[in-house]
């Protein structure tokens, strides 16, 4: 098959034929129809990252496509044709994590990850998912809202584990596809503010689209802002950046008894001042992925028609343009959700 390889630091993705993947008993061969490209992959493609990518590795882990090809153990529950959405990690099903932490990212003793270094991503014409990650698309949803299925559901999981009140007023550092999500979500499930500040002003005018209620000058001071709106300050500050710094800045300026959740993916070495912390009793809640019910509750809603996502969407490129797209990214002007369509 045609995959997007990666080849080292420094170096565009390469184009190459590369072996099918191989069905086990409890597996699915997907032909990708679409899949993302995240920003968790450039930084794991960059000499900063402490996550280095393996050269020769296929990434690409937001994607959704049909099955190809049924594992022997499952047959009679998935067949040829099957519409799916890929949850980006294979389980064993057998050991402590899964038999007692449920599933999500991380827990199982076992698990492979697909399109991060381990198991080859959906860069590629087929991909190989476990049949228990495995989520079907009803007939209304699309491939292209399918591929969105994953970054949504990292938002989804982020407000969750934020624990937000009704009627909150929430800030998001940064409107790319995971703050985008966040501020959806957020409004979502109840949020009263949700106050957006982004660089890009194209991206600042999107989040209007996905529940932002106000959008805020990143140049000036944060919080008297939100202030100014809300008559408060921020209950919750989620940061979907991931750049080196931007926690400690955060709590810096975040307000007495504010929640701080960290979505943004920073793969450096970084420093926070606990003191900081410590004085005004603030809580900071890391996120790691989801867990597959998000899955499900992403696309039954967009399956009813709750949220509308396909318009974060700005760029669709085939295969061939993968690479430029790739590295067009890493400093982006109007881009927010790339979408690799074969």
């Amino acid at each position: 098959m045609r995959a997007a390889v990666f080849k080292g630091t420094g170096s565009p993705l390469a184009i190459e034929t590369v072996a099918n993947p191989q069905c086990g008993p409890t597996d699915l061969i997907l032909k990708v129809k679409n899949c993302g490209i995240c920003g968790s992959d450039l930084h794991m493609t960059e000499a900063t990252s402490i996550q280095p990518l393996p050269s020769g590795s296929v990434m690409g882990h937001e994607f959704a496509g049909e099955v190809m090809e049924v594992g022997s153990a499952i047959k009679g529950q998935w067949k040829v044709g099957d519409r799916v959405a890929g949850f980006p990690y294979i389980y064993c099903g057998e050991c402590a994590g899964c038999r007692n932490a449920g599933t999500g990212f991380g827990v199982c003793e076992k698990g492979i990850s697909i399109g991060l270094g381990q198991s080859h991503g959906a860069y590629a014409e087929f991909v190989r998912i476990g049949a228990t990650g495995a989520h079907k698309l009803p007939s209304v949803v699309n491939f292209h809202e399918g591929a969105m299925i994953e970054p949504l559901s990292v938002g989804l999981h982020a407000v969750d584990k934020a624990d937000m009140q009704r009627g909150a007023t929430v800030l998001v550092i940064g409107a790319g596809p995971v703050g985008l999500s966040v501020m959806l979500w957020a409004k979502f499930l109840g949020a009263r503010h949700v106050i957006v500040s982004d660089k890009a002003e194209q991206r600042a005018k999107m989040a209007a689209r996905f529940g932002a209620t106000d959008a805020i000058d990143p140049a000036k001071a944060l919080v008297p802002q939100v202030e100014a709106i809300a008559g408060k300050g921020p209950d919750i500050i989620f940061e979907c950046v991931g750049a080196p710094g931007l926690i400690n800045e955060t709590m810096m300026m975040a307000p007495r008894n504010c929640k701080i959740v960290v979505a943004g993916v920073c793969q450096q070495m970084d420093m926070i001042m606990p003191l900081m912390g410590i004085v005004k009793e603030l809580t900071l809640q890391f996120v790691l992925g989801y867990r597959p019910a998000d899955f499900d509750y992403v696309i039954d809603m967009i399956a009813k028609d709750r949220v509308d996502v396909e318009h974060m969407i700005t760029d669709v490129v085939n295969l061939d343009g993968l690479p430029a797209a790739f590295e067009a990214l890493r400093k982006p002007v109007h881009q927010c959700k790339v979408m690799l369509e074969n």
